[in-house]
């Protein structure tokens, strides 16, 4: 069974800096037709959902080598939440950066609260992989 705070193990592939995109595209569609929970036998719908976000962690260049840096630092990274409370840092100092300038900028209208608005939703988005899990709930 693999570990699921491996993203590699999950996908079956292996921890190398020379994966892909296609190759972490492949192992996710072969685990995803295996066990999707719309599969005539019901799939396995916890597999699938470990597959997902082992796919969503290693999709990207990035996200391939920030999963190899945890594997390097023997930490479970972001599939587990550990949380990186510089890059919430970095994340809060950027939105009010933006927001700060657009208000200074144009000053109180409907096109800088819908600036505060998108930032907002960035750091939302963006932010939950930095907070550890023990935190969220």
């Amino acid at each position: 069974m693999p570990r699921h705070d491996d993203p590699f193990s999950v996908l079956g592939l292996p921890r190398a800096a020379g994966l892909s995109d296609d190759d972490v595209r492949a192992a996710w569609r072969r685990i995803a037709a295996a066990t999707h929970p719309d599969r005539d036998d019901g799939g396995d719908p916890a597999r699938f959902g470990a597959a997902a976000a082992a796919y969503a962690t290693l999709r990207t260049a990035y996200g391939r080598g920030e999963a190899l840096a945890d594997v390097a630092r023997g930490t479970r990274g972001v599939m587990e939440g550990r949380g990186r409370f510089g890059m919430l840092a970095l994340r809060l100092v950027a939105a009010a950066a933006v927001s700060a300038v657009v208000v200074i900028t144009t000053g109180w209208s409907p096109a800088s609260v819908g600036v505060l608005a998108g930032a907002l939703s960035w750091l939302a988005a963006t932010g939950r992989h930095d907070i550890p899990r023990r935190m969220r709930g």
